[in-house]
Formats: structure tokens, sequence, C-alpha cells
């Protein structure tokens, strides 16, 4: 079991380079793979700010490094993307694979409670493990200038995680976030079984209820910005932007919601509007 990572891809893009890594992760219990976008370096001793992304339901950490384009303006930025995977593999749980909204491909980015779910440690791994293996592993990225931004279930992930980390992160962003998880079938669906049935527990990974929970939210550093397509199916039901807008109103948090008419939730959405949000990053990166 190799805890260091080991490169097991790389292509040259914009003149820096997409690399994949395997690692075995003690606090999954797994062997894991993520993604690192080097930009080019302008001399051998640079280092480099990290910009996470995660990424949303049944996608792994290769569909943002193929799909959305970010590695053009993060190359000219000098911004380093990592983009990991979405949930524990291989450990063959009874009925993680059983649906592409749960389990498999569906880690929420939380700590599960139940038993059965113990390895979906998402949470701890995106804002432990990961930071200290990049640290310790890769002296050309500077792992305490970083930013962090996703889409849908990683929009949820990466606001929850900023709002609970704002030592840690200089700004976020989103596509699509679920930012209401405790009003919302995917969310209750996950939270059930990851956290068991008491909703008080589920508060802490609600972006909308983080809000109202924590008092420290004149530490935001950046304002947020939240993309959302006017034609996303999933907007009204599982989603619900305005849920959040309302509460940063009320907490007195800077809020970006760019509602964008005739966009649906795909990476065709995404790719059309990831140079902004590279961009609101490396504003906040470079302060």
């Amino acid at each position: 079991m190799e805890i260091k990572p080991v490169e097991i891809s790389s292509s040259k893009m914009f003149g820096g380079y997409n690399k994949r890594y395997k690692h075995y992760s003690p606090t999954l219990g797994c062997s894991m793979t993520f993604h690192i976008y080097f930009p080019p370096p302008p001399s051998s001793s640079h280092k480099f700010a990290v910009l996470y992304w995660l990424s949303g339901l049944s996608c792994t950490d290769e569909n943002f490094i193929a799909k959305s384009g970010a590695q053009r303006v993060a190359s000219s930025e000098g911004i380093a993307l990592i983009a990991p995977d979405t949930s524990p593999r291989g450990l063959n749980v009874e009925g993680e694979a059983d649906s592409w909204d749960f389990g498999v491909g569906a880690g929420f980015y939380l700590n599960a409670t139940q038993d059965k779910w113990k390895n979906w440690q998402m949470y701890d791994y995106i804002v432990k493990e990961l930071p200290q293996l990049l640290s310790e592993n890769f002296p050309q990225l500077d792992t305490a200038r970083a930013s962090i931004f996703g889409h849908s279930m990683g929009g949820h992930g990466a606001l929850t995680i900023y709002l609970k980390n704002l030592d840690k992160y200089k700004s976020v962003s989103a596509f699509s976030p679920v930012v209401n998880p405790l009003n919302c079938p995917w969310g209750q669906k996950a939270f059930t079984n990851y956290l068991g049935a008491n909703k008080a527990d589920w508060e802490v990974y609600d972006a909308t209820c983080l809000m109202a929970l924590i008092s420290k939210f004149n530490d935001v550093r950046a304002t947020i910005l939240i993309d959302q397509g006017e034609d996303d199916k999933f907007l009204h039901d599982q989603l619900m932007p305005h849920k959040f807008e309302e509460a940063c109103r009320k907490a007195k948090v800077p809020l970006l919601l760019r509602l964008q008419p005739g966009y649906d939730h795909s990476y065709y959405f995404i790719a059309t509007f990831i140079d902004d949000h590279i961009l609101h990053h490396a504003q906040a990166l470079k302060l």
C-alpha cells in the first residue's frame, strides 16, 4: 500500500501538465486517485497557489480535467488545479453501487457516522489528508495559499468546507451547488444513510444552515460566486439557490449569484463560465 502518490499519467496542456496520481488513503481505507494541473513554472523555485475542484454526483477525478477547459486560465494565472475523486472506491460495501446518487461516486464531502459507511470520510480526506499529502510530496505547491470550488454535490462540498474552514481557504465559488441538502431529495437520501436520522446532525453539512450557525463571517475574505443555469432540470427541487441567497443576506455575507439563461447542469455550462471562476480565485489568492 503506497501512501506516497505515484504518477500514473501525464499530458501537456497550455504549457503545463495534467498529472494523475494514485495513493493509499489511511482516512478512507482504500486507494485513491487525484489530478493536479501544474502550470508552466516561471522559475525552478516557484511555488503555485492551489485551487481545489470538487466534482458532482457520479464523477471521478477525471471529468473536470477533461471537460472544463480550466487549464487555459489556470496556466496564465499561475494557479495549480487539484481535482480529487468523489468517494472511496473498491471497498465492496453492500449496496455501494446500487444508485448513482449514493455510495460510490457520491461521498457528499462529509464524515459518515453510520458504521456501514464508516470509510466515507471525504470531509477529512479533502480538508486534512490531501493538503498534507500535497505539502509533503510536491514542493512546487504552496498549500497555505488555497481556494476551493465545485459543481453540484461538489458545490455543496466547496461551500460547506469553506464556511467551516475560513482560515484555510481564501475564496469559494460554485456551479449549480446543492445549497440546502436538508430539504432536497439528494441530500435527504445521502444524509439519512451516512449520518443517521437525526437532522440536527445534518446541519453542519448544509451551507444554508451554516450561515445561521456560524458567527464568524466577518472573516469571509472574498465575495462568494455562484453560477446557476436557469434551464437546469434540478434547479427547483434539488438546488434551490435562493435559499442560500436569503441566508447570505441575513448574515450580511457578500454573494454574487448569477442566473444564466438557457444553461443546464452540464459541463458545457461549466466550460462557458470557468474562466470567471478561475479569475475570481486568482484575485483572492494573490492578496
